[in-house]
């Protein structure tokens, strides 16, 4: 599988961010990985990455919903602002623990790619990959 050039995972929680960091370099996901702990971070270093240096700039974002600073909602009104030619080619999963029904109906309605509940597994990024950059992982 040829890997993605960068990704970029937001989550509060850096267990989760450890884990998921773990599986994504297990999995040989991509070949750069960046890690921001709030929505905030991450549109920082989203627009370090991705003004000039295009190789560099996430084409997968892995997203919490609920996060202090900035919450994954938050990011994406903010994110939509941002004055990057790539945001066309950046596809956006939101990951959360929260199923109310108020939270659901809210991120299906948001302009990303996906909603995907917690924890991270392989099949789910099997499916991310597939469904959207046309690749999977090798078979075990």
């Amino acid at each position: 599988m040829q890997k993605l050039t960068c990704a970029l995972l937001v989550d509060d929680d850096q267990a989760t961010n450890y884990l998921n960091s773990l599986l994504l370099k297990r999995l040989n996901v991509t070949d750069k990985l960046l890690v921001a702990l709030n929505g905030q971070e991450a549109l920082d270093l989203l627009l370090l990455h991705c003004q000039e240096a295009v190789v560099e700039c996430p084409v997968l974002i892995l997203l919490d919903v609920k996060m202090p600073v900035m919450d994954g909602f938050a990011f994406l009104e903010a994110y939509d602002k941002l004055p990057i030619k790539q945001r066309n080619a950046i596809i956006i999963v939101m990951l959360t623990t929260s199923l109310h029904p108020q939270d659901v109906d809210r991120v299906q309605r948001l302009n990303i790619a996906g909603f995907l509940n917690k924890p991270l597994t392989e099949a789910k990024i099997n499916d991310v990959l597939k469904n959207h950059f046309d690749r999977h992982l090798p078979e075990a």
